[in-house]
């Protein structure tokens, strides 16, 4: 069932340019912005296909927020490094802070749904499932005043259910290619970008799993983003069709 999600042919051929907006000579810089059909798609090797992406270039998404400590740093040091990434936004998060939300997507970042409250959506019973799903794209119609394109399970937890729900609304599930653990505890920026390069090391590229809830990971990405530019990564921004 989830395999049938994985289609090859669901994203925009053409890419389009970046045009860099008074960015430092040294700035990681975002490379060139995908735009994914509506298709109810699914990507990210864990789970399913690949996007579509050069050997070398890297999607940056954010995962838990917002939340008033850590989102605003995260902010400044993506737009320090004139970077755009993809904020999956918890809907009580949302609801509490929607001007942070907003925010979000005012500086030129992609937002989408990581449910309601994080739950694990397998081990909720398909009617729980439907109403946590409905509520945070309220929340999230509210709050952005259009409808969401885009879910990421908490945990990875996938359930059949609610992918055919999402499919059924042409829903993209973006799942990660590789994640970098900023959940543990006491986590300092050399750990992070050493664990971070490492993975990388390993699949070339990809989507990579971070949160701007963490504390640790708003402390390390100014790090984090000037390795990725020594070593010669690329960004690519993920955006939808309208």
């Amino acid at each position: 069932m989830i395999r049938s999600l994985i289609v090859a042919a669901c994203v925009s051929l053409a890419a389009v340019p970046v045009t860099a907006l008074a960015c430092a000579p040294d700035a990681l810089g975002t490379s060139r912005t995908l735009v994914l059909k509506r298709e109810g798609a699914a990507y990210g090797t864990a789970q399913h296909g690949a996007l579509p992406l050069q050997p070398g270039e890297v999607v940056l998404t954010f995962d838990d927020g917002p939340r008033a400590e850590s989102t605003p740093p995260v902010l400044k040091a993506l737009a320090d490094q004139c970077v755009k990434a993809t904020f999956f936004m918890v809907g009580d998060n949302m609801a509490k802070h929607p001007d942070l939300a907003r925010q979000v997507a005012a500086a030129g970042h992609s937002t989408a749904m990581h449910s309601l409250t994080h739950l694990n959506m397998t081990q909720l019973s398909p009617d729980a499932q439907a109403a946590d799903l409905k509520t945070t794209q309220d929340i999230y119609a509210a709050t952005f005043g259009h409808a969401a394109t885009a879910y990421r399970f908490p945990f990875l937890a996938e359930s059949p259910t609610l992918i055919e729900a999402l499919k059924a609304q042409k829903i993209t599930v973006m799942s990660v290619d590789l994640g970098i653990d900023d959940w543990l505890p006491d986590q300092t920026p050399d750990m992070l970008t050493a664990r971070l390069l490492e993975r990388l090391k390993g699949k070339g590229g990809g989507i990579i799993l971070m949160h701007d809830g963490q504390d640790s990971t708003a402390a390390a990405l100014p790090q984090m983003l000037k390795a990725l530019k020594a070593n010669g990564y690329k960004v690519v921004h993920i955006e939808w069709e309208k």
